[in-house]
């Protein structure tokens, strides 16, 4: 589970079951000190399919000396601004993967094993407290 609370009207934390921390601001950029939380769903999108994609590398025994992902979306004008198009540049460095063998696995990885991408096609459920 993971718990969000109210810092001050534009800044949250958030805290899982283990006691880790992020910290999200929905600041102007000038002011910014987290990220906001489209950006946080970048990033776990990002990181969720690079988690994947290192592993599918590793069981076929190559190298990997490092993996970046780039992600940008675009979102929506109007209200809810949410993704409507999202890219993941995937940048490895690597003595021994091959081209067409990196962009079938991170394809695999973006698209059939991420949960993350995977739940962005989610119902989502909600309830509704008010604590006095």
């Amino acid at each position: 589970m993971i718990t969000t609370t109210f810092i001050d009207d534009y800044k949250f934390q958030s805290v899982n079951d283990h006691g880790n921390v992020n910290n999200i601001d929905m600041l102007p950029a000038e002011e910014k000190e987290y990220m906001s939380p489209t950006e946080s769903l970048l990033s776990s999108v990002s990181a969720c399919a690079s988690v994947d994609l290192v592993q599918m590398l590793k069981k076929r025994k190559k190298t990997v000396v490092g993996l970046t992902v780039e992600a940008d979306g675009e979102r929506r004008e109007t209200h809810p601004r949410g993704f409507t198009e999202i890219t993941l540049r995937f940048i490895i460095e690597s003595p021994d993967v091959k081209q067409e063998e990196f962009e079938k696995l991170a394809h695999l990885a973006a698209t059939k094993y991420c949960s993350v991408a995977a739940t962005l096609s989610a119902t989502i459920h909600h309830e509704y407290i008010i604590k006095r």
